[in-house]
């Protein structure tokens, strides 16, 4: 990768995000109506002594989630508008190489994931009193970071998509066998031996874990930096894969 080819590229996806009035009101606006909703659906739920909410776990959880599946759908389907209309074979018969590409669109989505999760978690805490032992700054880290998963995995995934239909139909292969083994329903620990084991080779069920951790403890712990690290090196994994499958048109 060249440094200043992938800083323009991360610069040109910014500016056209920026532009993008609907892609940045689903962001920004959408998690927190969602968060809204698990509050009123919960608030009044019954809590044991000693134990967190019903609101706080869920919550916490969702604060890693909606990085996850919003930047998936976002950025499958801005790449295949970038194969479409034929702006990726333009751009690779310039200097810029796919890693430069795709490590730039990690980047810059991984940004606007930061800010997803803070004016998410900013949401949460001030608004909805979300309780945790650990810092809203670890939330926030965790759910970057799996933004930044997301990304990998939907430009892997686009590849794969001729039409935004086709992008659109990974989301319930990809993301929603994440979200029900993940542990947020059942612990996993208590899932049946070989759903352990499919949950155990799915990153989405570290970040979770991850969260769960800062839920937990006050200050971070070995177990939260490990599960950041595994969810960091399969949205590597992942850009190298979409690297290695990346295609000029869509056919």
């Amino acid at each position: 990768m060249n440094p200043r080819i992938l800083a323009a590229t991360t610069g040109r996806i910014l500016r056209q995000l920026r532009h993008d009035r609907r892609t940045v009101a689903l962001l920004l606006i959408v998690p927190a109506v969602l968060l809204a909703l698990v509050y009123y659906m919960f608030v009044d739920q019954p809590t044991p002594p000693g134990r967190p909410s019903t609101f706080d776990r869920i919550a916490l959880v969702m604060l890693g989630f909606f990085p996850f599946i919003i930047m998936f759908l976002v950025t499958s389907i801005a790449m295949l508008r970038e194969r479409t209309t034929g702006t990726l074979e333009r751009l690779l018969t310039t200097p810029l190489g796919k890693l430069d590409l795709l490590f730039g669109y990690g980047i810059a989505f991984g940004l606007a994931g930061v800010v997803q999760a803070t004016v998410a978690s900013a949401v949460a805490y001030w608004l909805f009193d979300l309780d945790t032992a650990g810092s809203s700054g670890l939330v926030i880290l965790v759910a970057a970071v799996n933004a930044v998963l997301a990304v990998a995995l939907g430009l892997f995934c686009s590849a794969f998509a001729r039409t935004e239909f086709q992008a659109v139909q990974f989301m319930p292969v990809v993301v929603a066998p994440q979200l029900l083994l993940c542990g947020l329903f059942v612990p996993r620990d208590e899932m049946a031996g070989w759903l352990q084991a499919v949950s155990d080779a799915l990153p989405l069920s570290y970040a979770v874990e991850a969260l769960q951790e800062v839920g937990a403890h006050a200050e971070p712990t070995g177990t939260m930096w490990r599960d950041l690290a595994i969810v960091g090196g399969a949205a590597v994994l992942a850009l190298v894969l979409a690297a290695a499958t990346l295609r000029r048109r869509s056919g």
